[in-house]
């Protein structure tokens, strides 16, 4: 069976909406990462319960527990990264955060069952390799952030797994709501704690990050439920391709070679990777 082109085109609205959604929390990074996980997961929560209530489906699911894991891994994922990006170089913990595919390929064979041809390792690799050309190492970057972003790109790995674990059992909205109501409760109670107001545009900001996330959220869930996670996952790369055009567009960045040889890998590696699944299940 080919891979499905309807979970392609989710997984790449899904990095565009979270490429616009970490641009957006760039600019409000001065926050604490909690404060940042609650606004993000407060306008989601609430789109989420609203389509919950219009379509009559109910919230609480019958695989409880494999939900609450996935949303608590998402939870503990979110706040890391964002924490990282405080203390630790974008392009490093851009870079490290890329890993995710690369944990999520090596858990399915031990959680899912999955079958990887040693070309998909080799690929997997190369698009690693373009994603770190592309934004750099550092040198300057604390052990405390990089094993932060790297915990955090594991955690990643563990959620696209489980929510293929969970499949099409679970209707999509009730997954991201278990993770958005997790999120609130335990980022809005620590933020009691460490609270500072947003100011003037900061608001808008942080609304449109709920917005952006949900979409996000919602299209990569989905792609994730239709497809193997080996063969969809590697496309979450291309939110990095997106990330470099918005910098040029809006940021007037200007892209060296190393850039576009970056870029190229991954292009390749994605390419590759689908056509070596699409033959491996025609098997």
């Amino acid at each position: 069976m080919n891979i499905s082109k309807k979970a392609i085109i989710y997984i790449l609205i899904s990095s565009i909406a979270f490429t616009i959604m970490n641009l957006l929390i760039k600019q409000v990074s001065r926050l604490p990462a909690f404060e940042l996980v609650f606004f993000r997961s407060i306008g989601t929560l609430s789109l989420v319960y609203y389509l919950l209530r219009k379509h009559k489906i109910p919230a609480l699911g019958s695989k409880r527990p494999i939900l609450f894991i996935r949303a608590f891994a998402g939870l503990a994922s979110l706040t890391l990264y964002f924490w990282a990006l405080k203390t630790t170089p974008v392009g490093t913990a851009t870079s490290l955060r890329y890993m995710s595919p690369i944990f999520a390929a090596i858990l399915a064979v031990f959680i899912l069952k999955e079958k990887i041809k040693p070309i998909q390792w080799l690929l997997f690799i190369l698009a690693f390799i373009g994603v770190i050309i592309i934004k750099g190492f550092s040198i300057d970057v604390s052990l405390v952030g990089m094993i932060a972003i790297l915990c955090s790109s594991l955690l990643v790995g563990l959620v696209f797994v489980l929510i293929r674990k969970i499949g099409t059992s679970e209707h999509y909205l009730v997954i991201i709501f278990y993770f958005m109501f997790v999120a609130f409760c335990i980022s809005g109670l620590i933020s009691i704690f460490h609270w500072e107001k947003p100011a003037g545009i900061e608001w808008f900001y942080l609304i449109c990050t709920g917005i952006a996330g949900f979409i996000g959220q919602m299209t990569m869930t989905q792609a994730l439920q239709m497809e193997e996670t080996s063969a969809i996952v590697p496309f979450k790369y291309s939110e990095i391709i997106f990330t470099l055009f918005a910098g040029w567009i809006l940021f007037g960045e200007q892209q060296t070679i190393l850039s576009l040889i970056g870029i190229s890998c991954i292009l390749i590696a994605v390419i590759l990777n689908t056509l070596v699944k699409q033959k491996t299940s025609n098997l």
